[in-house]
């Protein structure tokens, strides 16, 4: 026993003694480290920094070429913005034979007999990484291709399946850049999957005898009493055989759409709304409504597929879906809508452009619904009236001035439908007048809108719908408002038009007039101003709204030429040069 004690501390002593002959220096790095394959054994974290980072400097615009599917690439360390932080990794090459005392020497025995080799820290641009990675792919991708079945003079053929490859970009990232933080310059390979087939063509025999089946003969289609005839090559133009990964055979594709379209032409009858008819006497007719009709492509087309396949009968129903339409006679009744309620009528004409906009933003109005307790909004029922729903440019205001803008003759329209509303004694919630005077409009009713930010807006403030419609005349456009009988009684008293400054003067130097002389090229408009009160009474007489708007117009320039030309003076006529020179019979001084 004593014995075994005595070999026990023996060895622990031994094995001591080993330790610290093997431990070395803390500060030095163990014998067999190796960082990215060089050598730093013995080195200190900064010596093996150093070395390092010469290394790298040195093979920085060395390219490495990667090789994948039979194709080459090179790629240098700068292009991706990879750098290794040498310093971290001298780091963990020193933390390999860290310890105290024997332990260290233990552990660096161990690196010295095994080695250790460490992989540095290393960043990389990741969108130069991802840009490069797509570009290798977008060579080596050769996706697998499925078996499929496609008709050759009307008979099934199957196209055999093939294995593809595809470049595994995560690894492959991961190889570009640790190849690239290194200082070997060899070629090196990019991992490539195998990219195998979903279908293989033993999986596609039982379709094809499907597909000869059903191509054998003609398809009988019925609708009702009606029949007629589906032939094979028609039949053959609207199956979809199975290709893509897909297994199953299916009347379905862009053939199958046209078909159903051409088939729908004599049968599909869209539903219809109810709608509203207008009488000469101002009293609305409800439309009724009608339900509609289509042929449902999915269940007739199933049926084709399964009198195609049957062993007799081959008959195929068309399934027909009815549509109900979004709004019913009942409830455009039960909208409250009987009579006319609020008109008025503008006049106009002038510039083709202007007349063509009118009539358009006169149409996109036109049979607007409004709820009760509902806000109408100009703007919201045109939206914006640009180039792309067909306006033109015509005279507009803009800034105060007279021009030409795109949608001139927009307010022409917004102006009748304010005054509509006005007549009819609607709560008017938003209105803006023009920034000059219009003569053609009734005196401070005018209304001026400009998308998005200028807008005329009136409350539905009845238990019933409003219904807001637009009649275009050769010279006239008529708005009508009609609801349920408001029984409204409307009183207006208007401002007189007054003057409020005379007009701007615009002088415009005019170097074809003399100087003192002017003319008048536009006489200008003083700026005006009035107001419009409205009074809305109830049947009853109680007032219901007392509004008054005001109107605020600027004065137009009154443009004067001034005259800048100089008047010439006039010569002076000479006399007799006396004794001191000839003189001719004319008094002009003779040659010499």
């Amino acid at each position: 026993m004593q014995r075994l004690v005595a070999l026990a501390i023996v060895a622990a002593v031994g094995g001591a003694l080993l330790g610290f002959v093997f431990a070395g220096s803390p500060s030095r790095i163990a014998a067999g480290v190796r960082i990215a394959g060089v050598n730093v054994g013995g080195l200190t974290a900064s010596e093996a920094t150093s070395k390092l980072e010469q290394h790298s400097r040195s093979v920085a615009q060395v390219p490495i070429t990667f090789t994948a599917a039979g194709h080459t690439w090179q790629l240098k360390p700068v292009s991706l913005g990879v750098e290794a932080d040498w310093k971290a990794a001298a780091k963990l090459a020193l933390d390999q034979g860290d310890g105290l005392g024997p332990i260290r020497g233990f552990r660096r025995l161990g690196v010295r007999v095994f080695g250790a080799d460490v992989s540095p820290p290393t960043r990389v641009l990741d969108r130069a990484l991802a840009f490069e990675l797509g570009r290798i792919a977008k060579v080596v991708d050769r996706p697998h291709r499925d078996a499929a079945l496609v008709l050759r003079r009307l008979q099934p053929v199957v196209l055999a399946a093939q294995s593809g490859g595809i470049l595994d970009r995560d690894a492959a990232g991961n190889v570009i850049v640790h190849a690239l933080a290194g200082f070997q310059r060899g070629a090196v390979a990019l991992p490539v999957r195998v990219d195998e087939p979903k279908v293989r063509a033993a999986e596609l025999a039982p379709v094809a005898t499907q597909v000869r089946t059903a191509l054998a003969r003609p398809v009988r289609m019925k609708l009702g009493v009606a029949s007629w005839w589906l032939p094979k090559r028609q039949l053959a133009a609207i199956l979809q055989l199975p290709s893509g990964g897909s297994h199953t055979l299916a009347v379905a594709g862009p053939g199958a759409t046209r078909y159903f379209a051409k088939l729908g032409r004599g049968i599909n009858q869209p539903a219809r709304n109810a709608s509203f008819s207008i009488l000469e006497s101002g009293r609305v007719a409800v439309v009724p409504a009608k339900p509609g009709r289509v042929i449902a492509a999915g269940p007739t087309g199933h049926n084709i597929l399964g009198a195609a396949l049957a062993p007799a009968a081959r008959n195929a129903r068309v399934v027909v879906s009815y549509q109900q339409p979004q709004r019913s006679t009942a409830e455009a009744r039960a909208m409250g809508i009987t009579t006319r309620v609020g008109r008025y009528e503008t006049i106009y004409g002038g510039d083709p452009n202007r007349i063509h906009n009118v009539q358009l933003v006169a149409h996109l109005v036109d049979g607007k619904l409004i709820a009760p307790g509902a806000t109408f909004s100009f703007n919201q029922a045109t939206g914006e009236r640009g180039a792309d729903k067909g306006f033109l440019e015509a005279p507009v205001i803009i800034n105060g001035e007279v021009t030409t803008g795109l949608g001139g003759g927009v307010c022409q329209v917004s102006t009748t439908v304010f005054n509509a509303a006005y007549e009819a004694g609607l709560k008017i919630v938003e209105r803006t007048n023009h920034a000059l005077y219009i003569s053609h409009y009734p005196q401070g009713r005018d209304a001026t809108v400009n998308y998005p930010d200028v807008d005329l807006k009136f409350v539905n403030d009845t238990n019933r719908w409003l219904l807001l419609r637009t009649f275009v005349g050769s010279s006239s456009l008529v708005v009508d408002l009609y609801g349920a009988p408001l029984h409204r009684r409307v009183e207006s008293e208007t401002r007189p038009l007054v003057d409020t400054g005379a007009a701007p003067l615009k002088r415009i130097p005019d170097p074809t007039l003399f100087e003192g002389v002017t003319y008048v090229e536009e006489s200008g408009e003083p700026s005006r101003s009035t107001s419009v009160r409205r009074l809305v009474y109830t049947s009853s007489g109680a007032l219901l709204y007392d509004n008054t708007w005001y109107s605020s117009y600027r004065g137009e320039d009154r443009v004067v030429h001034v005259g800048t030309r100089k008047k010439l003076k006039p010569r002076k006529k000479p006399g007799p040069t006396g004794p001191s020179g000839p003189t001719g019979p004319t008094g002009v001084t003779s040659p010499q």
